[in-house]
């Protein structure tokens, strides 16, 4: 049973900067795309951004291209989110997620992923 916990949220201002994190246990390896998404209050939950097996490809929504960075330590089993620049409207529960094909790449439906964490919150107050 693949199992993937978050960590790293919380409560921060416009202009701040935050580091998720999210492990993954339960498999042997980490030959495995991975990605973040997140659900603001009234809304779907949509796609942040995406790293494939190796570290080499990654994909990002447009909202938050050139804030965040997506990267993974796969000697840890694990992968980050780097947030900088917050802006209110980025408050939402974020989502590891991470596909069950083995060498995957990185997409941004999430119908490819095949377990989800079950999401550590941010606020970003103005």
């Amino acid at each position: 049973q693949v199992q993937l916990v978050e960590s790293g949220g919380g409560l921060v201002q416009a202009g701040d900067s935050l580091r998720l994190s999210c492990a993954a246990s339960g498999r042997t390896g980490s030959g495995y795309a991975m990605g973040w998404f997140r659900q603001a209050p009234g809304k779907e939950r949509e796609f942040v951004a995406a790293i494939d097996w190796s570290g080499a490809s990654t994909a990002y929504a447009e909202t938050i291209k050139g804030r965040f960075t997506i990267s993974r330590d796969n000697a840890k089993n694990t992968v980050y989110l780097q947030m900088n620049s917050l802006k209110p409207e980025d408050t939402a529960v974020y989502y590891c997620a991470t596909r069950a094909a083995f060498r995957s790449s990185p997409k941004a439906e999430e119908y490819e992923y095949d377990y989800w964490g079950r999401g550590t919150q941010v606020t970003v107050s103005s």
